[in-house]
């Protein structure tokens, strides 16, 4: 791989000492030297893209110098100045869920380019790719030894044909590395071993150039890595492919939000609790299409673990990214992690010279700023569907309460005046409201039943601070002789290898078995819906009895439908919560108060007669997680165990699509696709599919779980002698379109206005009956007719899944109609060729009394449309009346035009690499 460069670099490029070598780099004191701008106030972040923009100037064709000039302006004009530019990270990270149907595009376009009369051959990674499987371990045993072996033994079982696929992948195409399975979770690779913070690569003569570490990844908390000022975010897989074949990132010179944190942690407290009241905050702030960078003297008691916490959750609160600028807690971790010193030396000098360093000194603009003394930080959970709905645990009770009322339709008020504890919400009133006896067990479950405690996610399995401190709890809770209640499904699913390895050294692992915390793979699991299935009889108590029952999970993300199909309402929490609340079994105990179980002698044991204290947990952590730990476990990274070793693939240019295969089918994207781009065409005569509301998130339109039978997945399965047991989820058959356009939509607890009261993924088709939305799309597009959607606000939130705009696309869905949308899938409704619009005077679906019923022609989209033009929007009603809006095409930059011209960034790439 060579860094492109531009022509003319004599300007800003110099060299610098480090680690007993000499090595250029482009200089942004010396951009401001040569008269290009005023840089000194910019934030690091900003000077991350500044660096990326003067290493390709004058390359031809994506940066100009008044790009350049554009970042000088920016600190003057209060942190604003929202110029195109074109962006080219050093690399990408993919995980095997979006990662799958990313090769499969790559492969596809290789049949593609092959047709138009181009080279196979160019359709090849130009910057490195690395892929971790880490999303396919479901949790189908647990609490017991052979957990870990077992699930293990089921994930090859189930995903071998998609497992050779990626083999095949890693010898057909350069610059692209599998990490197998087993290994841990892409973003803790990423930050444990991947990420450099300043990267290193020769140019075109030969000569070693030193540049920032920067990425895309195919998942939304690639954001994780920026806890050590690696800058990267999430995009969709097609998003990534382009920047991959060389296609920049386009982009508006960014806003910053400056999030100044001061004051430390105090006991009790954990990086869990203060990334939850930062979500909170910057959700109510506003930072959508923005970065946020962390500053402020509070940094100096923040262990990279707990800025890397922070920095994960960047999608949950909105922003681009959430960084964090380099300072000598980054060289900390960099060498307790493994890295080599001449590394640690290059980051050290690099960030000195290139103004990149975090010192006493450090006091850039921001475009606005925010506070958060850590002091005042308490415990707390968010839930019950968004990562923003912080509770604190004081109050965690109660609000259960308050959903369990709302749920039942229960009057709290009038049920406390019959109780002697009237509180603001009388939780008692309704804790027990609707109760169910576990056949063949003995024990009951009612509203608030905790049935699954997950610790999961590379969001806190990164940070050994929160893990040792569960053991710990764990180890207390042992030694009272408490337990988890029967009904709880628990799990450990760390996010690498190495926190196995310190669990150990501490000898906490088996003090968290014996609470039925064993561990059950390294992946993902639980946080991206891979919980797998409830005890029988538990799911048959909630189901019939319409209970809610919970879930706990140390995860990012608690949407509606995600975590399992049997539970309605999910917190997020700590490690250490997830193990108390698996001992107490149930969201109606207030953890602050109410005893959590009786130890062996009857009495009642309280969450502070477990809780360790903070010093406890610092002397495990500086005594069990070494340097050596590191290297050991990440010596052989790419090799895997013997499984892997043995999953035999062929060695071909292009890829042999299997006819019969259920994982991996050729998708139908560049069929029949000409060497020339068409043009944007209006939107006529379209009728509704959707008519969603607020914050639908990429879960609700592309669900990654699992399915039954009677889904439109589920009977295309069937059809293809496919055992319901062997179905897997979404997620693991994003290799094949049918499956996926079948899933779209398709989200058990998706809400379309079209119909009233529905759950699921059901609309009307052209004869006005209920159907599922596949169908009803298929028929539409059978006679010939273009569809759109009408949503909320936050459209699109959470994930990265490009699938969530490839299955809108092949369901005929020509415009998407929302009050807002967030960034990633706005940008891979765009790549897909599908046109994101927003209402503008305050106008909503609500306001326009949209019922579904609808006829809508957008025009003003063919001809000279510019970025975010004004459009004219005719909805016809049912009536026959006409009313004329005027929307917001969400077509932020100029490229985007030309993606849309050629019906989708692929497209795009293709055409012009089939003309080179």
């Amino acid at each position: 791989m060579t860094v492109v460069t531009g022509k003319d670099t004599a300007k800003t490029r110099r060299t610098l000492s480090a680690g007993g070598k000499t090595i250029a780099y482009y200089s942004i004191p010396a951009a401001q030297a040569a008269g290009l701008g005023d840089f000194s106030k910019l934030p690091a972040s900003l000077k991350v893209v500044l660096e990326n923009l003067l290493r390709f100037e004058d390359d031809g064709f994506t940066v100009s110098v008044d790009d350049i000039k554009a970042f000088g302006d920016w600190a003057s004009q209060g942190g604003k100045n929202p110029r195109e530019i074109a962006y080219r990270p050093a690399r990408v990270l993919m995980q095997d869920f979006t990662g799958v149907p990313a090769v499969v595009d790559l492969a596809a376009m290789r049949d593609g380019i092959k047709a138009l009369g181009g080279d196979p051959r160019k359709i090849n990674p130009l910057v490195p790719v690395d892929l971790v499987i880490d999303h396919s371990v479901m949790i189908d045993e647990f609490g017991n030894p052979r957990a870990f072996q077992k699930n293990v033994d089921l994930e090859y079982e189930r995903n071998m044909e998609r497992y050779t696929f990626l083999k095949w992948g890693q010898s057909a195409f350069d610059n692209f590395r599998v990490v197998p399975p087993g290994t841990g979770i892409c973003h803790q690779v990423n930050l444990e071993y991947l990420a450099q913070t300043v990267w290193t690569d020769k140019d075109q003569n030969g000569e070693e150039v030193a540049y920032p570490d920067t990425l895309v990844g195919t998942d939304s908390h690639t954001t994780m890595v920026n806890g050590m000022a690696v800058l990267g975010w999430g995009v969709g897989g097609i998003e990534a492919e382009a920047a991959m074949l060389g296609q920049p990132v386009s982009m508006l010179i960014p806003e910053v939000v400056g999030f100044k944190l001061t004051g430390r942690m105090v006991e009790g407290t954990t990086a869990t609790d203060l990334v939850l009241k930062v979500v909170e905050m910057l959700r109510k702030h506003g930072v959508v299409n923005k970065f946020v960078e962390f500053y402020g003297e509070g940094l100096d008691h923040l262990p990279l673990a707990d800025r890397a916490t922070i920095a994960n959750m960047a999608p949950e609160y909105g922003a681009t990214c959430g960084f964090f600028p380099i300072d000598n807690e980054t060289l900390r971790y960099l060498r307790n992690t493994g890295r080599d010193e001449d590394r640690i030396a290059l980051v050290e000098a690099y960030a000195k010279e290139n103004g990149m360093w975090r010192g006493a000194d450090y006091a850039p603009v921001y475009t606005s700023t925010l506070e958060l003394d850590m002091g005042t930080i308490v415990p707390a959970v968010s839930g019950p569907k968004r990562p923003q709905d912080y509770t604190p645990l004081t109050q965690s009770a109660q609000s259960f309460a308050r959903v369990v009322a709302d749920y039942r339709g229960i009057d709290v008020s009038a049920a406390a005046k019959d109780m002697a504890d009237e509180g603001p919400v009388a939780t008692k009133a309704v804790n027990t409201h609707k109760t169910a006896k576990v056949e063949g067990e003995s024990y009951t479950l009612n509203d608030g039943s905790v049935v699954i405690a997950a610790i999961t996610s590379c969001t806190n399995t990164s940070n050994p601070y929160v893990l040792i401190g569960a053991g710990l709890v764990a180890r207390k809770a042992r030694a009272l002789g408490l337990k988890a209640k029967p009904w709880v499904k628990t799990s450990l699913a760390p996010g690498s290898q190495v926190v196995q390895e310190y669990l150990a050294a501490a000898n906490l692992q088996e003090d968290l078995d014996a609470l039925g915390f064993n561990i059950v793979g390294f992946g993902c699991t639980t946080c991206i819906g891979n919980s797998g299935p409830l005890q029988p009889e538990i799911s048959k108590a909630i189901n019939e009895n319409d209970l809610i029952a919970t879930a706990v999970l140390s995860g990012n993300r608690n949407f509606e439908g995600r975590i399992s199909p049997d539970v309605r309402a999910n917190y997020l929490a700590s490690p250490p919560l997830v193990v108390a609340y698996a001992i107490a079994g149930d969201m109606n105990i207030d953890l602050t108060t109410d005893p959590i179980g009786q130890d062996k002698d009857g009495n009642d044991v309280y969450l502070k007669d477990i809780w360790p204290t903070n010093q406890e947990i610092a002397e495990l952590v500086e005594k069990t997680v070494t340097r050596e730990a590191f290297q050991t476990k990440y010596a052989d990274v790419f090799k895997g165990d013997a499984k892997w070793q043995s999953v035999e693939t062929t060695d071909s240019e292009t890829y042999d699509w299997p006819p019969t295969s259920t994982y991996i089918q050729n998708p139908p994207y560049f069929r029949g696709m000409s060497r020339d781009a068409g043009s944007i065409s209006n939107i006529r005569d379209a009728r509704v599919l959707a008519v969603l509301g607020d914050m639908i998130t990429t879960d609700h339109i592309s669900p990654a779980g699992s399915f039954k039978p009677a889904t439109p997945a589920g009977k295309y399965l069937t059809e293809r002698q496919v055992a319901p047991k062997d179905f897997n989820s979404y997620g693991s058959r994003r290799g094949n379109h049918e499956i996926m356009m079948r899933g779209t939509f398709a989200n058990i607890r998706i809400k379309n206005e079209i119909l009233d009261g529905v759950e699921g993924g059901y609309s009307k088709g052209p004869d006005g009956q209920q159907t599922s939305i596949f169908d009803a799309s298929m028929a539409y597009q059978d006679a010939g007719t273009p569809l759109v959607i009408f949503a909320g606000v936050e459209y699109g939130a959470g994930s990265s899944r490009d699938w969530a705009a490839k299955g809108t696309a092949l369901l005929g869905v020509k415009g998407v109609i929302a009050e807002s949308f967030e960034r990633i899938h706005r940008s891979n409704l765009i790549g897909m060729g599908v046109v994101p619009f927003e209402f503008t005077e305050g106008q909503t679906r609500k306001s326009l009394g949209i019922t579904g019923d609808e006829v809508v022609t957008i025009e003003g989209l063919e001809g000279e449309i510019k970025p975010l033009s004004l459009v004219p929007c005719h909805i016809t009603y049912k009536d026959g009346t006409t009313r004329t809006i005027q929307l917001k095409a969400r077509i932020d930059t100029e490229v985007e035009i030309e993606y849309l011209e050629n019906g989708g960034v692929l497209h795009y790439v293709l055409r012009n690499l089939a003309k080179a």
